[in-house]
């Protein structure tokens, strides 16, 4: 088979596509940007699944070997798929999918896999646009291409393919994906950057995206494989407005109903009566033409008259309902409701031990900010098997973990790691928006000095013809029929997350300005709503929360507080019940929900580390007598001469007439040669009042 390359130049920048010589039997496309290279292989059955949906899934693996790294723990070897790893299959798959015919039933799978990673060029957007690439040389009836592309701003240049160095500096981040014609979905984090400078990136990055569409044209047109056949299943036209026209009073009164479970019993009321009128072996064309039924009369109200499902307006918020603090034993808690979405969330407090270490490509990694979401099927009032999180709850929690991640204090001002759970306990659309609501609440509620609150609101669009209707806060049944769901997140002051699916083509800069501006008029409602309950964090934490203090000592006094084989660090521990972590840099925390054990420990410990000064007056202990002097020790471990004639005014012939083994005594430290050894002297402290003086032998 012939090898085939082409290749896409992005500014300065080269993206390679190659074909025809690894993984030949599959559809593969292998993308390399710098010395990054990912394999990327389509493939699907010969025959169609008797299945009411599409059998599409995508796979993306990061091997350690890519980076020239093994992996850590006991097998060595990598399990379970990452976060990050899902997180970046959810980028592929979400513009891929909505490009397959309706109808389509062939099971497919795209499976990306990072071959050599630089660690400067990111892989993530390599496997989207190679995803995309792998379908246009497959015979699957793909209507693509597709092209990720990754924008970040550094120093307010925007730059497109940043490499990890500049993803760190940037203020922006943002991935996109783009077909010749428009943004069809987008997932960026930002330091409260404001909607033109969003849309800008965002025109920016489809600008950027074209030659790599137009590479993967050259590529279909050298190398790929005839397209299947496909014809889109029949439709009976005329049995179908039959059941329209005769469904369509009813469902304007099942529509007509604001609750959310009593509008869908209606809905399948209605289904239901036609399959009874019309019989049942045409159940699925009834059900299609009743569900066909449901999404013209929805769309047309709202584009038409500006009346949505459950009767707002276009602009319209649904009703809040705020609680802070509900539950006492939670170190942050709050209830957030918007409409018939409800979220519980909670903060909790701990110490650096409490950290999420991970081992990742580039090393270790301590992760002091968690935000876990979670969606139980009780919030949807449904029974199901709960089997671990779902690629849904990863993604959701992603998102609003990036919406707070800019505001969060940084670990030296607020030493502890903070972990938000958010559990939706009821759901009609936008659950993460209230994990970012409800989070962001909680946080404030534990006493987290965050820089500014955080509010998130979904966004939705309806086009007919030439009538556009954008929505503010929308419903689960508006995001299902409707072409947009659009994800913002922010302070009053600008964006910090921004999560964008589309279904429609030539979305336009005047359609993203009015949906960045209306959403950010819905975040500022909610905001004043969530400031109204808690207007700024907590002065102080939970009672029930560790408190944590720190003190820094020199790097090389270190091994003093540790002692040999970990021994003194463990006898402070011991003796104080106070959790010490100290790091390279050195850092040390004490943490203890008792300030007193806290306060036990950190003169323990300055005492094992503080340096003696010329001049200064001690507390100090005899520890041995010689015939020139006596020894004392002014802190654990460290002690001084006082020579014979600095124990008195007067000449003394014995150094026991004056001192003995165990007496206190109060010197000054008089000077300290260049070896360290301390001189002290006890007749230059007389007169000095031992309880004004230093004492720091606990």
């Amino acid at each position: 088979m012939e090898v085939i390359r082409e290749v896409a130049k992005v500014g300065d920048l080269e993206i390679g596509f190659e074909t025809g010589r690894i993984a030949k039997q599959a559809n593969t496309v292998i993308m390399t940007l710098g010395e990054t290279a990912v394999l990327v292989a389509a493939t699907m059955s010969r025959e169609p699944k008797d299945l009411p949906f599409m059998p599409l899934t995508v796979e993306f693996r990061s091997a350690n070997a890519a980076a020239g790294k093994i992996p850590g723990g006991y097998f060595k070897r990598e399990g379970r798929p990452t976060v990050e790893e899902i997180l970046v299959c959810r980028l592929t798959d979400r513009p891929i999918r909505p490009l397959f015919p309706k109808g389509y039933r062939y099971d497919t799978q795209i499976v990306s896999q990072v071959l050599s990673n630089d660690l400067q060029n990111e892989p993530d957007v390599l496997a989207m646009t190679g995803a995309s690439a792998a379908l246009m040389i497959s015979p699957a009836p793909w209507a693509g291409p597709v092209a990720g592309i990754r924008v970040a701003r550094v120093d307010g240049e925007l730059v497109a393919f940043p490499t990890f160095d500049q993803i760190q500096q940037a203020d922006l981040n943002l991935i996109v994906s783009c077909s010749r014609d428009a943004i069809v979905m987008v997932e960026a984090g930002a330091e409260g950057i404001s909607e033109s400078d969003m849309i800008d990136a965002l025109m920016f990055a489809k600008e950027q995206s074209l030659p790599l569409i137009e590479a993967q044209e050259r590529l279909r047109a050298r190398a790929g494989k005839p397209k299947m056949e496909w014809v889109d299943p029949v439709v009976d036209e005329a049995f179908r407005g039959q059941v329209m026209d005769k469904a369509r009073s009813a469902m304007i009164e099942a529509l007509a109903i604001r609750g959310k479970h009593d509008r869908h019993a209606a809905i399948s009321a209605v289904k239901k009566s036609m399959v009874e009128a019309f019989g049942d072996e045409r159940k699925d064309e009834i059900s299609a033409a009743v569900g066909k039924l449901e999404k013209t009369l929805v769309r047309e109200a709202t584009v038409n008259e500006g009346r949505r499902v459950d009767g707002r307006g276009l602009t319209d918020i649904r009703a809040l309902h705020i609680e802070v603090h509900p539950f006492e034993r939670p170190h942050g808690s709050a209830l957030f409701q918007r409409g018939e979405t409800q979220a519980i969330t909670t903060t909790t407090l701990g110490t650096e031990r409490d950290a999420q270490r991970l081992d990742t490509i580039r090393g270790d990694v301590n992760n002091t900010f968690l935000l876990h979401y979670n969606f139980p099927p009780y919030c949807v009032g449904e029974a199901r098997p709960m089997r671990g999180t779902s690629r849904r709850e990863q993604g959701h929690g992603a998102l609003a973990h990036r919406a707070l991640t800019p505001v969060m204090p940084d670990t030296e001002s607020f030493p502890y790691t903070l972990r938000v759970v958010s559990d939706t306990t009821e759901s009609n659309g936008s659950s993460s928006m209230a994990a970012v609501c409800g989070g962001c609440l909680s946080l404030m509620d534990a006493g987290v000095p965050i820089k500014a609150p955080v509010a998130g609101i979904a966004m939705g669009l309806i086009q007919e013809g030439d009538k556009i209707a954008v929505l503010s806060d929308i419903l689960g049944d508006e995001d299902h029929l409707g072409d947009m769901d659009f994800k913002c997140c922010g302070t009053k002051d600008g964006i910090t997350a921004l999560q964008m699916d589309i279904k429609i083509h030539g979305l336009t800069r005047d359609i993203l300005e009015t949906a960045l501006e209306q959403a950010r008029a819905g975040r500022l409602h909610i905001l004043e709503a969530m400031l109204e309950k808690l207007p700024e964090p907590r002065e102080d934490i939970s009672r029930y929360a560790p408190r944590v203090e720190t003190v820094w000592v020199k790097i090389d006094q270190i091994r003093s507080i540790i002692g040999p084989g970990g021994k003194v660090i463990r006898g402070i521990q011991e003796q104080t019940g106070v959790v010490i972590n100290i790091n390279d840099d050195g850092r040390v925390t004490m943490a203890s929900a008792d300030m007193d054990a806290i306060a036990k420990a950190k003169a323990i410990i300055e005492g094992l580390t503080f340096e003696p000064e010329p001049g200064q007056y001690y507390n100090g202990v005899v520890k041995r007598v010689v015939d020139f002097g006596a020894f004392v020790e002014i802190m654990p471990g460290t002690d001084g001469l006082v020579h014979i004639s600095e124990l008195e005014n007067r000449r003394v012939d014995r150094v026991t007439d004056v001192v003995s083994e165990g007496d206190d005594v109060v010197v000054k430290v008089v000077n300290i040669d260049d070896q360290g050894r301390i001189r002290l002297s006890r007749k230059q402290a007389f007169g000095v009042d031992p309880d004004e003086v230093l004492n720091l032998r606990g």
